[in-house]
């Protein structure tokens, strides 16, 4: 195992144990995060709380681990994203979200660039229609 896998396991401990602080220390001051649903956002502060307002919205989050890759200094993981939405979303527009109280299993890719002991570049991807279909916010297809 190298660094980058050593530091990509340390953040999804950080995630599933909730903790903010522990979050930001995986990522360098000015590492960048690039997500379906804000683009890029800069910083370790930032990307912390951009993690953290989905375990308010889904207080029991958890990832279902399916593959872990590494190779050199990127290190990626595939897998599910799952949890009930209990708390309100916070939306991209600035809007927000009362509570579904449904469950979501959203497929979930992510991958990190490390260096020197810390990740630089970070890059999510989820499906946002599939969320927004599992949490119910999208109009039922027309039957014909």
């Amino acid at each position: 195992m190298g660094q980058a896998r050593e530091v990509m396991d340390r953040l999804m401990a950080a995630m599933a144990a909730k903790d903010k602080e522990a979050l930001a220390g995986c990522y360098a001051a000015d590492a960048v995060l690039h997500t379906p649903d804000q683009g890029g956002i800069t910083g370790r502060a930032t990307i912390a709380g951009y993690f953290s307002h989905f375990w308010e919205a889904l207080p029991d989050v958890r990832y279902e681990l399916a593959e872990q890759h590494e190779a050199e200094n990127v290190v990626i993981d595939e897998g599910f994203v799952v949890g009930t939405n209990t708390g309100p979303l916070s939306l991209p527009t600035g809007g927000t979200l009362p509570p579904t109280g449904r469950q979501v299993r959203v497929r979930s890719c992510d991958v990190a660039r490390v260096e020197d002991g810390v990740i630089t570049a970070y890059r999510a991807y989820f499906d946002q229609m599939e969320l927004l279909g599992q949490l119910g916010l999208l109009p039922e297809p027309s039957k014909q």
